[in-house]
């Protein structure tokens, strides 16, 4: 499973092999136990890859492939194309910008596209 955790500072992401099940019934009980709200729901989450990765053919095929409209790989310029995912999104409240999103695929499309998010964040960090 994917775990992409959208925060102030921006996005962090992990491969877990955690059921997204027990994953959301632990926050739930911790949100409980804390006396906090929480908002889980069904939805799609997106961020950016630079599209001059080499991969970007490959993960393309696999998506379509194995996903079809759950999983999407849209251009948004020259520098950049968008990676889609269906998941849940799990958050303090519903128009949350902080929050953890949560996408199951397959292994190899997982390692793929937490490989290429590494790939860009590396990129990124040199550049600064």
């Amino acid at each position: 499973m994917l775990k992409l955790n959208y925060t102030d500072v921006g996005l962090y992401m992990e491969r877990t092999t955690t059921n997204p099940e027990l994953l959301i019934a632990q926050r739930v009980l911790l949100a409980m136990r804390l006396g906090q709200t929480l908002h889980v729901e069904p939805g799609c989450a997106s961020f950016l890859l630079p599209a001059d990765i080499s991969e970007l053919k490959v993960l393309g095929m696999a998506l379509d492939r194995e996903y079809g409209s759950a999983a999407t790989l849209i251009a948004v310029d020259e520098e950049f194309v968008e990676v889609g995912l269906s998941g849940s999104w799990i958050a303090e409240d519903k128009d949350a910008h902080e929050g953890m999103f949560l996408a199951v695929m397959s292994d190899r499309t997982e390692f793929l596209i937490y490989k290429l998010w590494q790939m860009s964040e590396a990129h990124i960090s040199s550049l600064a």
